[in-house]
């Protein structure tokens, strides 16, 4: 169900189940850790989450088997462990992460776009986070994501009400960050362009926008690093700088 690829140091993880709008079953939240555990173990210096099939990005977690969850209390906790591991790896990845955001977006699949460092959408995209449409709620940490990215009121708004927002009010709101008339385009260009810089500078500044308590320390120090030098040679010499991992 999550197909990873790379090309030029630019990995995805593509989710592929398009006759169920790509809802992650329970016992696939697993898969999807493993997936973001592979693209940490190699060259990777970005990460794009998109989906397989054009339209549809995630609908969440599956419904269907949501339903096991009543009467089994400890089925609850191992699926609050699972989708926690999977969206938690994807926040802690120190490389850059792109949400590339194709059609429908929902409930848990907005999780997973909060995990990301950047989310860009097709013209098409919608966004809805729905719990309160089911009688439950949302986990803590997704929830801060939600207020942290786009204010206490609207984060309100959208899970007290369950409406879908339109990819134009997500952009208005802070929910995306760019939408594009061909998004895969606009992706490809965005992570090629991170892709290029250096790599020890993108765990910084990831560190940084954090609030690392270290980040001035790391800040100072970089300038007696390898990749400063070959950035600076670069420079110099008007040619594209070569860093290592």
């Amino acid at each position: 169900m999550f197909q990873v690829d790379s090309v030029n140091r630019v990995a995805r993880i593509s989710i592929n189940r398009p006759e169920a709008r790509n809802a992650i079953p329970l016992v696939r939240w697993a898969d999807l850790t493993a997936a973001i555990a592979e693209v940490g173990r190699s060259d990777a210096r970005v990460l794009i989450v998109r989906s397989a099939v054009p339209g549809i990005f995630c609908a969440g977690a599956d419904i269907g088997d949501l339903e096991a969850l009543q009467a089994d209390e400890g089925l609850r906790d191992s699926f609050h462990a699972d989708m926690g591991a999977a969206i938690e790896a994807l926040a802690a990845l120190p490389i850059a992460t792109i949400a590339a955001i194709d059609g429908p977006c929902f409930g848990a699949a907005v999780a997973l776009a909060l995990a990301c460092d950047m989310r860009l959408a097709s013209e098409s995209a919608t966004f809805g986070t729905t719990p309160a449409k089911l009688g439950i709620s949302y986990p803590a940490a997704d929830t801060a994501r939600l207020k942290a990215l786009i204010g206490p009121g609207q984060a309100a708004r959208m899970l007290f009400s369950a409406l879908s927002i339109d990819a134009a009010e997500a952009r208005t709101i802070g929910l995306v960050e760019v939408i594009a008339s061909d998004l895969e385009a606009a992706v490809i260009v965005l992570a090629e362009s991170i892709a290029g810089n250096a790599p020890s500078s993108i765990r910084m500044l990831k560190r940084s926008l954090a609030g690392a308590p270290d980040a001035d320390i790391e800040f100072k120090a970089a300038f007696g690093g390898t990749d400063f030098a070959e950035g600076v040679a670069a420079f110099r010499a008007r040619r594209k700088p070569e860093y290592n991992a």
